[in-house]
């Protein structure tokens, strides 16, 4: 066998990783446009699209609508699950924690995504649960892919005003209690 055969393409990978980001970030700028945190996501199987998400959390005010579990369930709607075993992840920033683990229990092919997540990322900038051997199958993971439009993706979601957040209380004369009723010695647990 020819070892050239064990090379890809690189061009024509890297304008296919493009085409699928670029996906992933209009869905991100779908997102945006209805208020949600900017991350928006594809899931590609086979060289084709199968199932599309972004965050839905604010609208739905619930805190598990993010962008991959809206694709994966879209994805569940028409394929079977072993399915996302050769399934490819592209999504416009790093998945939370909560992500990557879910996508480590269903097995993900690959994960690639556009900008890292130093609050709350799963896939190596807090947690690497993607390469944690003590558990599922590790997937690998691709980060840089337009970062710079994922992080202006982000800063234009942040720069505007939420209306829904609580309005924050001032501290201006606030004193410590440093009081307490009630105030036992011992505590019996039983």
């Amino acid at each position: 066998m020819d070892a050239t055969h064990n090379f890809l393409d690189v061009s024509r990978e890297s304008s296919k990783h493009a085409y699928f980001m670029k996906q992933a970030l209009l869905m991100g700028e779908k997102a945006l446009q209805a208020n949600e945190t900017p991350v928006g996501c594809v899931l590609v199987y086979d060289s084709q699209i199968v199932g599309t998400g972004m965050n839905d959390t604010n609208k739905s005010m619930n805190g598990t609508r993010h962008a991959e579990f809206i694709a994966i369930q879209e994805m569940l709607q028409s394929h079977p699950r072993s399915h996302l075993h050769s399934t490819d992840l592209y999504v416009t920033v790093e998945p939370c924690v909560m992500c990557a683990s879910a996508l480590r229990q269903y097995q993900i092919r690959a994960v690639y995504f556009g900008c890292g997540n130093e609050r709350f990322g799963g896939t190596g900038s807090v947690l690497s649960l993607h390469s944690d051997y003590a558990i599922d199958l590790p997937y690998p993971v691709h980060g840089g892919l337009f970062r710079k439009e994922a992080i202006m993706l982000l800063r234009r979601f942040y720069i505007q005003e939420n209306e829904k957040a609580p309005k924050p209380r001032p501290k201006k004369n606030r004193e410590l209690n440093t009081s307490f009723e009630g105030d036992a010695e011992s505590f019996d647990y039983m």
